[in-house]
């Protein structure tokens, strides 16, 4: 069993569940945070960062690996997302942010066939054109992650990301990210025909 109440660590970025994210740890509350995770085999919360304050939904991180301590006690650790979850309330009186959590179970719908070769296809095309690579995460994807795979390995919008965690089950996912991809795909196709041509004719783009 999860905890209801866990540390928050709010951060410009949405981490999902599956994806691993590098972390430097450097402010006091949460080198202590990681110690405590650490020591008790917990996890923390992280939320996206928002101008007006912070997402009400956010994933667990599982620390995988503590990388590198420093003499003055910053740290580099590898996490991994876990659990979504929504706050239910916040508790702001102690440095480090916690909240009150329900954490979020998918709806078991059934993944549309044909969106789901959709998405895959778009993923494909996406990542090779950003990244001239083709993906090689797929093969060991199992299906009902398959859309948090995609979303965590392409450089997304991060509302977009935050939508895709706020979903409750992987066909809404899968549909909300073909429709994103399919307007995506055709800008990535444009600017990877305009660096082709500024590199064919010795000319940059300004």
């Amino acid at each position: 069993m999860r905890p209801e109440r866990i540390p928050l660590f709010p951060l410009n970025v949405v981490l999902l569940p599956g994806a691993e994210l590098p972390l430097h740890i450097f402010e006091p509350r949460y080198r202590q945070m990681v110690k405590d995770c650490l020591k008790e085999k917990s996890e923390f919360g992280m939320l996206l960062s928002l101008p007006k304050g912070v997402a009400r939904v956010g994933c667990t991180a599982e620390i995988l690996d503590v990388v590198k301590r420093y003499e003055d006690g910053r740290m580099d650790i590898l996490t991994a997302g876990r659990a979504p979850f929504r706050v239910v309330e916040l508790f702001t009186e102690d440095p480090l942010l916690e909240g009150h959590v329900d954490y979020l179970e998918d709806r078991e719908t059934p993944a549309n066939p044909r969106i789901q070769r959709e998405l895959v296809e778009l993923f494909e095309a996406c990542h090779t054109l950003i990244f001239e690579d083709y993906p090689k995460n797929l093969p060991g994807a199992a299906p009902e992650d398959l859309s948090y795979v995609v979303a965590a390995a392409l450089p997304m919008d991060l509302l977009w990301k935050q939508q895709i965690l706020e979903l409750w089950s992987e066909a809404d996912r899968q549909e909300r990210l073909v429709a994103y991809l399919r307007e995506w795909a055709p800008h990535l196709q444009k600017s990877e025909a305009l660096r082709q041509r500024a590199g064919g004719n010795g000319h940059g783009l300004n």
